[in-house]
Parts: structure tokens; C-alpha cells; sequence
């Protein structure tokens, strides 16, 4: 088995599939990159039997077509340390693949490719197409409040839901509630909601990029499968219920208050910079033409920030974990942000000024 091809056309595939290595598997092989040559074309395969990157390359072959399997982090740390201009030529010889260009030669051991992994093969029941902008939207809208490594293992994960004209996306810690939706009247769904584990939805947000290209969406009953015309990633599914969060967002806010998303966001940053490191709560205090925003913590150091705001109710005060609700400015994409409010106990409900297409819930906190 031989083939030759450029370091430009080797790097890009090598860097899409290099995510799904597993780092410190038992398993040697999970740290190899499946190579199969066949007749012009090349297919790369990395796996850590969670998830399945897939990526492709056009090559110059010399020799038969064939399979073999490559240390990722080496092959990696070659390519990219290699000149632009680099003509890499990739000859196996028995369990040794032997890379030279120019006057630069490299011998890494392989492992056979016939114990690699592969994803069992599986049809899609739910299929449709997006555009990469839309998907990474849907999904960077709502990662942030996925659970990591929480004992509830259903909340480590992004729900992905469908229903008629509708895609949505929605992640819960239990602390704070983040869902999305786009609709799309050219889309028939059914309605299905699968769990797609946080390292898969990590990947996803890695491989996209915010441009209007078409991709597709698979979702069986144990995988979801996103193919491009450079890649393929499946990731499995988590097996579990997610929990029915229609039934906590809260419906008693009579209380709103819009804001200049910028000038909150500068406040409250600043102000959590004294807040408790652990709990990181502020408190905020609702007037009728200032918005008081207060923070203190163990070492008796005080942080106070004043902004003007129109809230033509009774004052409310409500403490927060600062973090969630900057993590909610920094999701939201429009200039102004609307707050709806009931009391200091109620949960807060935070939406971008004008689209709807977004909505946060932020649980308050005891100060």
C-alpha cells in the first residue's frame, strides 16, 4: 500500500477526526486513525466508541488500495510541523508506515486494521437538512447550561427535539433552563427527542462553522449522524428520560424589565469580580428607575454598581449566580434583553429583545 498527498489535504481531514481520539483509552488502537485507500480517494476514521469522526481526502495513488491504522497525536504533530508546501508519500511495510518528504523520513508502528471499531451500521427514522449557521445557532444558543458530570446522567447532554415545522434544542443543570427553536415551514417532522451526550455536542460546535451550507441530521434510536460533504460524526445517545421542563417554566412573571443587553453585561461583570468565588452570587435590586446590582464576599471586600432601567413595579430584590446570567448575555445575540420577574423566590425568565427564538430560566438564590 502506497499513496502520496499534499500536507494541505492531509491536515484538514486530520484535524476534523483528530477530536473523536480517545486520549487515555485502555485501548491502544483508539488512539490510531483508521487510513482506508481506495483507488483515488481516502477516507480517515477516528472512534473512542462513543463517538465516530469520519473525514475525506483526495490522493495519488501508486499501489493497491488498502486499510491501516496510524497514531493520531504523532501523525498529527508531524503534519503540522511540516513545511506548507510539504508532499507527504505513506508506504506501509508489514506493521511500519513509513512517511517521507523531502529529505525528511519517518517510520510510526501500526496496528492491524482489522481491530478497529467501527459504529454498527444503523438506519435514521428521522431525517432532515439545515443549514450550518441554523445547527450551530441551536446549539450554542443552549450548551452552556448542559450538567457536566452530574450523577443524573440524562442532564450531561443536549435534548434534541423535533415536531412538525420545529427544531429544538434544550439543556438543563437543574440550576438553569436553556431552549431553542427554529422553525422552518419547509421541514415535516415527527415528533421524537433524543439525548445527545455533552462530548458529542462539544464536537459538533468543533466542527461547524457559521456558514449557510446544507447539512444533514439522522437521528435513530441510538445515534444522531451529521453529514457534510467533508465529514461524518456520529455520536451515540444517551439512554434516559429527559425531564419535563415545560412543566418548571414559570408562568406567574408579571414583572418585565428591558435592558441594553451590553451595558448589563458590563455591570455584572464587573460587579461578580467580588462576588464569593464559590457561589459567585450578586444581588439585584429592582426599582422603579435604577437597577442595583451588589455583591460582597468572605474577606468583606463590596462591589455596587447602579444602572438606570424603567420598571414601573413594587421593588423587587433577588440574588443569582452571576455566571448563569452572563452566560445568558453572552448567548444572546440582539442588543436589548427582556427579564420577566414575579419575586425574590420565582425564577427569572430571560429572552432576547426582539426574536422569541431563545429562551433562559434562571433559578434565584439565597444570599
Amino acid at each position: 500500500m502506497k499513496f502520496s498527498l499534499s500536507r494541505e489535504l492531509l491536515l484538514k481531514p486530520l484535524l476534523l477526526v483528530s477530536g473523536a481520539v480517545e486520549r487515555k483509552s485502555t485501548l491502544p488502537i483508539l488512539g490510531n486513525i483508521l487510513f482506508n485507500v481506495s483507488g483515488q480517494s481516502l477516507t480517515l476514521t477516528a472512534t473512542d466508541l462513543e463517538l465516530e469522526m469520519v473525514a475525506y481526502a483526495s490522493i495519488d495513488n501508486q499501489a493497491e488500495d488498502g486499510k491501516i491504522t496510524i497514531p493520531a497525536r504523532k501523525l498529527l504533530d508531524i503534519c503540522k510541523s511540516l513545511p506548507d508546501d510539504s508532499m507527504l508519500t505513506f508506504e506501509s511495510d508489514n506493521d511500519i508506515i513509513k512517511i517521507s518528504t523531502g529529505r525528511s523520513k519517518y517510520s510510526l508502528s501500526t496496528l492491524p486494521a482489522s481491530d478497529f471499531p467501527n459504529i454498527e451500521q444503523w438506519q435514521g427514522d428521522v431525517e432532515f437538512s439545515l443549514l450550518k449557521s441554523e445547527l450551530l445557532r441551536l446549539i450554542e444558543s443552549t450548551h452552556f447550561s448542559m450538567a457536566n458530570q452530574d450523577v443524573r446522567y440524562y442532564l450531561n447532554g443536549m435534548s434534541i427535539e423535533t415536531e412538525g415545522h420545529e427544531i429544538r434544542s434544550v439543556a438543563t443543570d437543574g440550576h438553569r433552563l436553556a431552549i431553542c427553536k427554529i422553525s422552518n415551514q419547509a421541514l415535516e417532522l415527527p415528533a421524537r427527542q433524543v439525548i445527545v451526550p455533552r462530548k458529542g455536542i462539544l464536537e459538533i460546535i468543533r466542527l461547524l462553522d457559521p456558514v449557510d451550507e446544507g447539512v444533514q441530521v439522522f437521528l435513530g434510536s441510538n445515534h444522531i449522524r451529521i453529514i457534510d460533504s467533508e465529514f461524518s460524526f456520529t455520536s451515540k445517545l444517551v439512554d434516559g428520560r429527559f425531564p419535563d421542563y415545560r412543566r418548571v417554566l414559570p408562568r406567574n412573571g408579571d414583572k418585565i424589565l428591558n435592558a441594553n443587553k451590553d451595558a448589563l453585561r458590563q455591570v455584572l461583570s464587573r460587579a461578580s469580580i467580588l462576588s464569593n468565588e464559590k457561589f459567585k452570587g450578586v444581588r439585584l435590586n429592582f426599582g422603579r428607575t435604577e437597577l442595583k446590582i451588589t455583591a460582597n464576599n468572605p474577606e468583606q471586600e463590596q462591589a455596587e454598581e447602579v444602572i438606570e432601567i424603567h420598571f414601573p413595579y413594587e421593588e423587587v430584590e433577588i440574588g443569582f449566580n452571576v455566571s448563569y446570567v452572563l452566560d445568558v448575555l453572552n448567548a444572546i445575540k440582539e442588543n436589548d434583553v427582556k427579564f420577566t420577574l414575579a419575586d425574590a423566590n420565582s425564577s427569572v425568565v430571560i429572552e432576547g429583545g426582539e426574536s422569541g427564538e431563545a429562551l433562559y430560566v434562571v433559578m434565584p438564590m439565597r444570599l
